[in-house]
């Protein structure tokens, strides 16, 4: 099935359900999307197969699990020759602590952003994990005073 025909109405309303809970029945989804159970059912599966819904998750509040440190991070590489590009993401999605990577434009080259249980383990991460990164020649670190807005689900309308 094409992605157009995947997301109509009954499929953007089927993705807003999974991401306000992804744990309710298809039974309870099909009960607010307006659909049986049975096609409810096998739009999820083609949402799934379609790559549209890459996967569920838990969402884990960090502080409560001792993770208390959240930084984003500037990084600029020296060069941007295919190798070292490669190497640096690789290595970037290798390390737990790195939660995302963004290759951006303007000042910085990529923006990481970074959680650690306190400003010490920062200043060992940066030592022993950033600044050993391929290619990385700076970094400019921002401490997260306080998360205003951290959504994960995605503004679709059906």
């Amino acid at each position: 099935m094409s992605e157009q025909n995947v997301l109509d109405g009954p499929s953007l309303r089927i993705l807003e359900e999974l991401q306000r809970d992804a744990r309710q029945t298809v039974q309870q989804i099909a009960d607010k999307v307006g659909l049986s159970s049975t096609p409810c059912w096998r739009r999820i599966k083609e949402l799934e197969a379609s790559g549209v819904v890459r996967g569920y998750t838990a969402l884990v509040d960090r502080a409560k699990v001792g993770l208390h440190l959240l930084v984003v991070a500037e990084v600029n590489l020296s060069r941007h020759s295919d190798g070292i590009v490669e190497d640096f993401e690789r290595q970037v999605a290798a390390v737990p602590q790195i939660v995302r990577c963004l290759s951006t434009t303007g000042q910085a080259d990529y923006l990481l952003t970074i959680t650690l249980p306190d400003i010490e383990s920062y200043e060992r991460f940066q030592h022993q994990v950033l600044f050993r990164l391929p290619g990385v020649t700076h970094v400019r670190s921002s401490i997260v005073l306080k998360e205003v807005k951290a959504e994960v689900r995605l503004p679709i309308s059906a």
